[in-house]
């Protein structure tokens, strides 16, 4: 049988615990995490469901996935990274990868992009395709982008130049 003191610890301990010793202090904790999640989830790390089939293998369709809109903050997107761009505000985008970068030429010719006339090596395209189009040169402030499933034709596959102030950030995992 326990005794009236005994009964009286558990749940100072159990409210420790749970509470901590100063309740007010704690709860401004809370208050400062919740507000550091909202700020992150809206301005860092924005969720996104990856919808189709034109990232495949990499990217598998239905998969969640995170953009990190500060990468690009003091660095420009690179060739080869995965982005992705607002195409009609932030609830619709497109995860593409970039492959040409401004003031390039850019063509496909038998399924393999070219750069200024130069084989572009891209290890992630497991599909060959037999895509043909004709150079043409990227704006100073655009970039090619592309998705790495290429097994579609050149038309029904949604590609092309992305205006710089559209790549909302880097795709994570």
């Amino acid at each position: 049988m326990e005794t009236v003191g005994e009964e009286l610890r558990k749940p100072a301990w159990v409210r420790r615990v749970l509470i901590g010793r100063n309740p007010a202090r704690t709860l401004a904790r809370a208050i400062l995490w919740i507000i550091l999640l909202v700020v992150l989830r809206s301005y860092v790390l924005l969720p996104i469901r990856v919808e189709g089939v034109s990232m495949l293998p990499t990217y598998k369709e239905n998969g969640i996935n995170f953009v990190n809109c500060l990468s690009y903050v003091f660095r420009a997107p690179q060739r080869g990274d995965v982005v992705a761009i607002r195409f009609t505000g932030r609830s619709y985008m497109l995860c593409k990868r970039i492959v040409g970068m401004p003031g390039e030429i850019i063509a496909f010719h038998h399924g393999h992009v070219e750069i200024n006339g130069e084989l572009l090596d891209e290890p992630y395209v497991k599909s060959p395709c037999n895509w043909e189009h004709a150079p043409e040169l990227i704006g100073p402030d655009e970039y090619y982008v592309v998705g790495d499933n290429r097994s579609m034709d050149f038309d029904n596959h949604t590609q092309g130049r992305a205006q710089r102030v559209r790549i909302v950030g880097k795709i994570l995992l």
